[in-house]
């Protein structure tokens, strides 16, 4: 269920990305206004990241998108144990408006219930100019947001979920509308349907899956078109590539990639001295425990590696790769910091030759990744296979 991308606490060796930190935390606050010219950054800044733009589209199956997307998960500061200010959280997502950025991603889950509710004031003065997604499927009280446990995809809990969103968002439909996970005491027909029907009336309009098992996520295209897969996808987490983005290109389904800087591990912000802070999510990972972390650092050194060849910064390098693996493929890294989200838009200007592509390939297929992507009871509800419909 997450968009892990916080990047604090902060130990970094990364000297090209704090080089560029530096002169973007200097005219961050000139970039909600556009006041500050693109001239200006490049003087401070140089290299990839002087023209942070968002000027590519991508299709999701028919939905149009930009290139890159905003992963607004943590901007109620929930997993990264942080605590943006709500203006400040507003003022960002329209920055990414005002830099490019079509696709906003939440999840009444985030929050609960309030990343929803940011996000609709947020985009209410340009709401016809963007691509709003959110999901639905845990056990949670559309109105209070208190969370009962479990998963809940339940076509009566669905169509109560979606009304929800549509008064936290300040919007009258809901763009493309994700099952967060796989319920698995619901038959997928059941709630492909479902979201069938909303889309008739015009509350949806277009379906997509998290982290489905792949012959869910075969079956439920065979109700209602699947627009987008969003599963966790990075440098770091190559599971999709075995079976479901094949699907995704036999089928024309659009993959979004969330968490695609691996919780901040490929952006260099992360080494062998970091403390995480009390209370965020990454203490959990596998990833980020001390005996995985030191093995870990050999990936971080090769996108540091690249960044060097390619006069970019580390994020930019780990997005850029994404996108260059598949034209289908829309990265959604979240950040609650104005000079992160520039670093992130800047990736767009970032070009890999597919002799580089094949290179980089080669060599993150020598290099180990140690530990699991999640806490294992997280990680038990990716890929799992909804119920037969019975006849």
């Amino acid at each position: 269920m997450h968009n892990f991308e916080g990047r604090d606490p902060i130990s970094s060796h990364d000297l090209d990305r704090r080089s560029f930190l530096r002169a973007t935390g200097v005219i961050a606050a000139a970039t909600i206004t556009g006041s500050l010219s693109s001239p200006a950054i490049a003087q401070e800044s140089g290299g990839a990241a002087a023209k942070p733009l968002v000027n590519g589209r991508r299709k999701l199956g028919q939905l149009e998108v930009s290139s890159v997307g905003l992963g607004c998960q943590d901007i109620t500061g929930t997993f990264y144990a942080t605590a943006p200010r709500r203006p400040e959280m507003i003022a960002l997502a329209r920055a990414a408006h005002d830099r490019g950025v079509t696709l906003f991603d939440a999840a009444e889950a985030y929050g609960p219930l309030e990343v929803e509710r940011i996000l609709g004031e947020a985009v209410a003065p340009f709401r016809n100019q963007v691509v709003i997604s959110s999901k639905f499927g845990w056990n949670i009280d559309p109105e209070t947001g208190r969370m009962a446990g479990g998963l809940n995809s339940r076509p009566e809990h669905i169509r109560l979920a979606v009304d929800g969103m549509l008064k936290r968002l300040q919007t009258d439909r809901i763009d493309l509308l994700y099952q967060h996970r796989v319920d698995p005491a619901v038959p997928i027909e059941d709630v492909a349907g479902t979201v069938k029907d909303l889309i008739a009336q015009g509350k949806v309009l277009h379906f997509g899956l998290s982290e489905p098992g792949p012959q869910t996520l075969r079956r439920a295209h065979a109700v209602q078109r699947v627009t987008a897969v969003q599963n966790e996808y990075s440098m770091m987490a190559r599971d999709p590539e075995t079976d479901i983005l094949p699907i995704c290109k036999e089928l024309g389904i659009g993959f979004v990639c969330w968490s695609p800087l691996a919780r901040a591990f490929l952006t260099g912000a992360i080494d062998q001295n970091t403390t995480l802070q009390r209370g965020d999510f990454r203490a959990m990972v596998p990833w980020f425990a001390p005996d995985n972390r030191a093995g870990n650092l050999a990936i971080v050194a090769l996108v540091k590696e690249w960044a060097r060849r390619k006069g970019a910064t580390s994020a930019q390098i780990a997005l850029a790769w994404l996108s260059a693996q598949q034209p289908w493929i829309v990265p959604i890294p979240g950040t609650t910091k104005m000079p992160h989200l520039l670093d992130n838009l800047g990736a767009e200007a970032v070009r890999f030759t597919p002799e580089e592509v094949r290179e980089l390939n080669a060599a993150l297929a020598r290099t180990l990744v140690h530990g699991a992507r999640l806490p294992a009871g997280v990680l038990a509800l990716s890929g799992m296979e909804a119920p037969a419909k019975q006849r």
